[in-house]
């Protein structure tokens, strides 16, 4: 029960600060003019800054199946995320009120697509510590390169020109600068001690900042939720992302002879429901913004109580 109370608190303090955000987005306090700005700080500045002060030096990434596992699973899983939700959701296209190919090729990227940054992030700092952090970085590379290719091939129905420099971001090349780094053998002692207190103050800013933000969109596009007109898809939604993908994750935690860093990522990953960056994608690709909306809405807000519990059964069950 203690545990599970940890757990629990950990993931309320999350939404706790999406909430906030929301609030100063509804009193105007966090303006929409600011967005932009604030997530190119985020993504290019504080993001960064913490990528090189958990990995950079860091032991763990000295090992190759730290290094090329970790990808791996972030791909795959992502991947395999997509195909399911794609099959289900065209053969069920009727029941679910889809008319249009671009609305369940949302639905699929929409539920293939866990939340692998704001919320595990926290999470996996407060549970487990930097190391888990510093691999999850590493994870995550395999989930950009599955949501650039893949992804948008899916909700556009093509790769599209230059899909490659979409990769190359301020977060993927800041992961492969401290890893390469560390493999030289560069040490984060080896830095001046003002650059080092530099990175850590603007890290311990990254995910704050980014989980304000989140709360504040969620606001903005809460209005044209319309959740009564869509409750099939974001039942089905829920039921793939928050129940039957959990429990494969989890299956393939088990399995596989992978690091107690990458189970405890893989326990992560396996609780979170549908990332928000999709929402943008749909925009910007030619997918479905309203069905994304609101399948990312309903998971959001049904993972507040199923997130702690698939933690649990993780940490009993895998045994990282």
């Amino acid at each position: 029960m203690q545990q599970w109370q940890t757990q629990f608190m950990a993931v309320l303090t999350i939404f706790t600060i999406a909430g906030i955000g929301a609030l100063l987005r509804k009193l105007d306090w966090l303006s929409e003019q600011a967005d932009k700005s604030l997530f190119a700080v985020t993504v290019r500045v504080l993001f960064p800054a913490l990528i090189l002060k958990v990995t950079l030096g860091n032991e763990l990434l000295l090992r190759p199946g730290n290094l090329l596992l970790p990808p791996a699973v972030g791909f795959i899983t992502i991947v395999a995320g997509f195909a399911i939700a794609y099959a289900l959701a065209r053969a069920m296209r009727r029941p679910l009120g889809f008319t249009d190919p671009r609305q369940w090729r949302t639905f699929a990227l929409c539920v293939g697509m866990y939340n692998y940054g704001y919320v595990p992030l926290p999470l996996a700092e407060q549970l487990f510590g930097g190391d888990t952090v510093a691999i999850l970085f590493v994870h995550n590379l395999g989930v950009e390169i599955a949501m650039w290719t893949v992804g948008i091939t899916l909700v556009s129905g093509r790769l599209g020109p230059g899909w490659w420099r979409r990769i190359i971001n301020p977060v993927s090349l800041s992961i492969a600068v401290a890893v390469g780094l560390t493999l030289i053998g560069v040490r984060a002692h080896h830095l001046p001690r003002f650059v080092r207190q530099s990175l850590d103050l603007l890290g311990a800013s990254a995910v704050p900042l980014s989980v304000l933000l989140v709360g504040a969109v969620m606001q903005d596009e809460w209005r044209e939720a319309r959740f009564r007109h869509a409750l099939g898809p974001i039942a089905l939604g829920s039921i793939l992302r928050l129940g039957i993908l959990p429990a494969g994750f989890l299956l393939l935690a088990w399995a596989i002879p992978a690091s107690r860093e990458l189970k405890q990522v893989m326990i992560l990953q396996a609780a979170m429901p549908c990332a928000v960056f999709p929402v943008v994608l749909s925009r910007h690709f030619g997918g479905d913004p309203a069905t994304a909306l609101r399948v990312i809405l309903g998971t959001s807000l049904l993972s507040l109580a199923t997130m702690p519990l698939w933690l649990l059964a993780g940490l009993h069950w895998v045994s990282p």
